[in-house]
């Protein structure tokens, strides 16, 4: 069987994995068919991701089809399509208990902690699986990108008078902006790059799209989705007092606290970190439904045997990539 394996810093190499064995309890045979593309692989492909080691099969946005279950599961078939949570979760630790499994102490995230999707058949556990045969495995692999602006807003807690405030415009920055706009009718994306811009303003009517704002308060919520250091200390200062500001995006530098400003303004600081299991049928039943159009979002296609020359190229200055999808030939 194949797997694309990151070796070393921008270098992927082909590799032969045995066969996965038969599913076991609570388990399933996937054929993987699409895997989205997400700035933690392409940090990981830099070698700028410090939870990734060589070598490792990335992979963690994926589109599957079940090829074989095993006993104990009752809610796939084989032929059905489904979206991966990629979160393995310990189920006893404190966060676990409390349910709060996306902060696992334990937690392995496939692609990142331990070997991902980019092969072309694994085992994964049932309770991962989330089907909808209408559709299509890129748009199932788009659903844990989603998921991500999904728990960031549920952290908010948004009203629907409350002003929002995102900051950053790419995977992460939109996938907070479907979620905020259904709660609120208030919503405003700052993005420096003009392509971010126009791709905003182009697709979601209504939001207000700025290059650049005064450091000043304008929004009783703020999310950073940027991973800048420098812009998620700056967003406290877009906050109104009594505020919340969230880190959607992360970074490994020290982020300066400007604590004075802090206090004055009593704001909540918090941070959001994946997603939950609930977020992931009611993200397939928004794009059933209509209400999140995923059409948009898939600028780049390109086939796996393609994907080492195309990271490289989706990588550059003026690439125009919103959201790039791998498809598993």
């Amino acid at each position: 069987m194949r797997a694309l394996q990151l070796v070393s810093k921008q270098h992927f190499e082909w590799i032969d994995l045995p066969e996965p064995g038969p599913p076991g309890p609570g388990e399933v045979l996937v054929a993987v068919h699409a895997m989205g593309v997400c700035g933690t692989d392409i940090s990981g492909w830099l070698g700028k991701m410090p939870f990734i080691t060589f070598p490792r099969i990335l992979g963690h946005e994926l589109g599957v089809e079940v090829l074989a279950i095993g006993s104990e599961v009752d809610h796939l078939r084989p032929g059905d399509r489904c979206a991966v949570e990629p979160y393995l979760n310990c189920g006893t630790c404190h966060s676990c208990r409390q349910g709060r499994t996306n902060c696992c102490e334990k937690l392995k995230v496939l692609g990142v902690h331990c070997d991902g999707g980019l092969r072309e058949r694994l085992l994964l556990p049932a309770c991962r699986l989330h089907p909808d045969n209408a559709l299509a495995c890129e748009q199932l692999a788009l659903v844990e990108t989603l998921a991500i602006g999904c728990h960031a807003v549920d952290r908010a807690r948004p009203g629907p008078d409350e002003d929002i405030l995102i900051i950053g415009a790419g995977p992460i920055g939109l996938s907070v902006l479907e979620f905020a706009r259904l709660a609120s009718k208030r919503v405003t994306v700052l993005e420096t790059g003009a392509a971010r811009r126009a791709f905003v303003e182009r697709h979601y009517p209504g939001v207000s799209v700025v290059a650049e704002l005064p450091d000043e308060p304008c929004a009783q919520i703020v999310f950073d989705a940027t991973g800048s250091a420098a812009a998620m200390a700056g967003a406290l200062r877009h906050a109104r007092f009594t505020g919340r500001v969230i880190y959607v995006g992360i970074t490994s530098e020290p982020v300066p606290l400007d604590d004075p400003l802090f206090h004055r303004r009593e704001l909540s600081l918090l941070a959001s970190r994946n997603a939950l299991g609930p977020d992931f049928p009611r993200i397939i039943g928004l794009i059933r439904s209509g209400r999140i159009d995923t059409r948009p979002w898939i600028s780049h296609r390109a086939s796996w045997n393609l994907l080492p020359e195309s990271l490289a190229a989706w990588t550059a200055p003026g690439s125009g990539v919103i959201k790039a999808v791998a498809l598993v030939d």
